[in-house]
């Protein structure tokens, strides 16, 4: 035969099989994944684009910061000269403003006492205890203190010595107790020496009894061991002619919102300086918060519309948010908040941007026209205040109201308050005295005035009054008690404390404490026989605080002590009021977060954890693990595909093989036929 009909189909080896189901495959594939990678990519950018916005978002908020703080709208400025007399430390905001004349008579110094030389300050001294009360001697004679009067307000202190206890021990002890009394240990030719430094001021000297063992650091009127090095001297200052004085050197209270610290004497001498209202401060805050938006708006708007690539508009892009309702929902509630009314203000007539000479351009920015804010800077400073920061008020002054907890949930509005029980303190009154008790009261010897007392559940340790200690008077000992009772270690170290007060109509003591509320009481636990001669006996009953009671917003509020909480999840709830005496009956309390309050709210519920741009951003992630998911699926069907189509081209590999192979056997029977011609 001249030519093989089979082998000219060019069967078996003639055919690529792997490189056409590979191209069969990639032409199924193709299409359906570059859709998939498509989606992927578009919310890849989507996320990204989230990204921008947050970042955007919070860059605003800093802008806010001032704005959010009512001090920004109350700043001062001062112009003080350059002196060594006194050093400015502070300016607050509400500064009185006014110009003032200050000349430093005395500068106030601490009382610094020393004992006489020790040989060894590690040695044992013994063991007892040492009181310090504090207070001012009218006098010094050959350096014995004379006509010590008692401070009230400064607690008293114990320190008690072991056996084994040494001079730094004590030092040690003093200094932990944090009564603002220092204790140092002095080397002074080989010799220890105990320094004891007084916070300074007059009314800050110190009275020291001690037991016998410790004899050697007494200083009172019947027994001074101790040396004073210097005493104790109040700071006396002439403002605008108007003579006061002061404990410390650094003072706060003499004009109010100005800090300052005195340096030295300069009698004859004044410091003149002048403290104004700073506007410049909230101007420039609010110039500065208009920029931000204006920047933050590019960003929402390159984002969520159409961006111009030239000056025209014909070539336009769609920001990566164009299609997403979750990010122009968020533009939406930004841009409400900010030409909304705020409420909470004092002046419902002011209390918008646009009050203000801010506002909304045709192309969504603010803009500042500037006659009209320059008007509003001058006339109602006092109100731009309220607009931006956060603003609470109340109609009785006996009520006080705070930012709580959970002062995020509060709605901005006015409400109504019913205070039905005021606050109590609790309280115990002693009886009255033995008739054969006569100012000045003598304590005797061997600690015959001891008590203990229990203060709002705790319970002090034995209290006893210095021996042999004259009171000219029932207020003296008044003082003493308060001040013994306030310094106890039991009652301090749980932050409570009480006054103490003599009462001269009834003849009686006074204990109050100093807390409100149904946990405040006050009682004896003990008393010894001899305190029953100034009318105290474990055997008194107290009188327990009381809780106040009311309603805010028409519904029961929560009283703890003198503190009303609204109702959970009332409008109102997340604002605390403290209430006072004269707060029965009717009143009203205000609440206005400000404007920067209500933007910075709404941009800490978009960026929190559970916020709209948080759900947005899983629900993208979310969408994208589905895609990579499907990328998956589509990779295994597309290897079922290819094995399908590897299994057909073997048959079909298979099947002409067969048909080349008989080819092959037709092509020898021919040959053998019979009668065939032979070739020649």
């Amino acid at each position: 035969m001249g030519s093989n009909i089979i082998s000219s189909l060019n069967a078996g080896s003639g055919i690529d099989t792997k490189s056409l189901v590979e191209g069969l495959v990639n032409a199924e594939k193709a299409p359906k994944e570059q859709l998939l990678t498509s989606r992927q990519t578009k919310l890849e950018t989507q996320i990204s684009a989230y990204g921008t916005l947050k970042s955007s978002l919070s860059t605003f908020q800093s802008a806010l910061e001032p704005l959010s703080n009512s001090d920004t709208f109350n700043a001062r400025s001062v112009a003080f000269p350059d002196s060594d007399i006194i050093t400015p430390t502070e300016l607050s905001a509400n500064a009185q403003s006014g110009s003032y004349q200050i000349e430093v008579l005395e500068i106030a110094q601490s009382q610094s006492l020393a004992s006489g030389a020790i040989a060894d300050a590690d040695a044992a001294l013994g063991a007892g205890e040492l009181t310090f009360r504090f207070g001012s001697w009218d006098s010094y004679t050959a350096d014995d203190p004379v006509g010590f009067t008692l401070n009230a307000d400064q607690d008293a202190l114990t320190i008690e010595l072991d056996a084994d206890d040494s001079l730094n021990d004590l030092v040690d002890k003093i200094n932990a107790a944090d009564s603002g009394l220092q204790a140092s240990v002095i080397v002074n030719d080989g010799q220890s020496q105990l320094l004891l430094t007084t916070p300074s001021g007059k009314n800050n000297a110190v009275e020291i009894t001690a037991d016998a063992a410790l004899s050697q650091f007494s200083f009172n009127e019947t027994s001074s061991s101790l040396t004073q090095t210097q005493s104790g001297q109040d700071a006396s200052l002439k403002v605008n002619g108007l003579e006061v004085s002061r404990e410390s050197n650094d003072i706060d209270d003499v004009v109010q919102g100005l800090e300052f610290t005195l340096n030295k004497a300069s009698v004859g001498e004044t410091v003149n300086f002048t403290i104004s209202e700073d506007k410049s401060t909230g101007e420039q805050a609010i110039r500065d918060f208009v920029e931000a938006y204006n920047l933050l708006y590019d960003t929402m708007k390159n984002l969520t519309g159409l961006t111009s690539a030239g000056e025209d508009d014909e070539d336009q892009t769609l920001g990566a948010l164009s299609s997403d309702g979750s990010a122009k929902s968020m533009v939406s509630q930004l841009r409400q908040v900010l030409t909304a009314s705020v409420a909470g203000t004092s002046d419902s007539d002011f209390s918008a941007l646009t009050n203000l000479g801010i506002r909304t351009q045709i192309d969504g920015k603010l803009e500042i026209i500037e006659d009209d804010f320059e008007a509003a800077i001058e006339d109602n400073f006092d109100k731009i205040g309220e607009l931006f920061a956060p603003n609470y008020a109340a109609s009785n002054s006996a009520i006080s109201v705070t930012p709580g907890s959970y002062v995020n949930k509060a709605i901005s509005g006015t409400y109504d308050v019913e205070i039905t029980t005021e606050p109590a303190k609790g309280y115990i009154y002693g009886g009255t005295f033995d008739e054969g008790i006569q100012f000045p009261l003598n304590t005797g010897s061997g600690d015959s005035y001891s008590f203990t007392i229990s203060v709002n559940g705790t319970e002090s340790n034995s209290i006893t009054l210095p021996n042999d200690t004259d009171y000219t008077s029932a207020d003296d000992l008044a003082a003493e008690l308060q001040s013994l009772i306030n310094g106890d270690s039991n009652l301090k170290g749980a932050n409570i404390a009480l006054d103490v007060a003599f009462n001269s109509t009834d003849g009686q003591f006074e204990f109050t404490s100093r807390e409100y509320g149904s946990s405040s009481k006050v009682s004896f636990t003990a008393a010894s026989a001899n305190m029953a001669n100034i009318g105290i006996s474990d055997a008194l009953s107290g009188v327990d605080g009381i809780d106040v009671v009311g309603t805010i917003d028409g519904k029961s509020g929560f009283g703890a002590g003198n503190v009303l909480l609204p109702e959970v999840d009332s409008d109102p709830y997340g604002l605390n009021l403290t209430v006072g005496a004269g707060s029965l009956g009717s009143s009203t309390i205000t609440f206005g977060r400000g404007l920067a309050g209500e933007l910075s709210l709404l941009i800490d519920n978009l960026l929190s954890g559970d916020g709209g741009i948080s759900s947005r951003e899983e629900s993208l992630n979310d969408q994208i693990e589905g895609i990579e998911e499907d990328k998956e699926a589509l990779d295994a069907r597309m290897l079922k595909v290819e094995a399908r189509l590897q299994s057909q081209f073997q048959a079909m590999e298979a099947i002409l093989n067969s048909l080349q192979t008989t080819g092959s056997s037709l092509d020898g029977i021919i040959d053998r036929l019979p009668f065939t011609a032979q070739r020649s």
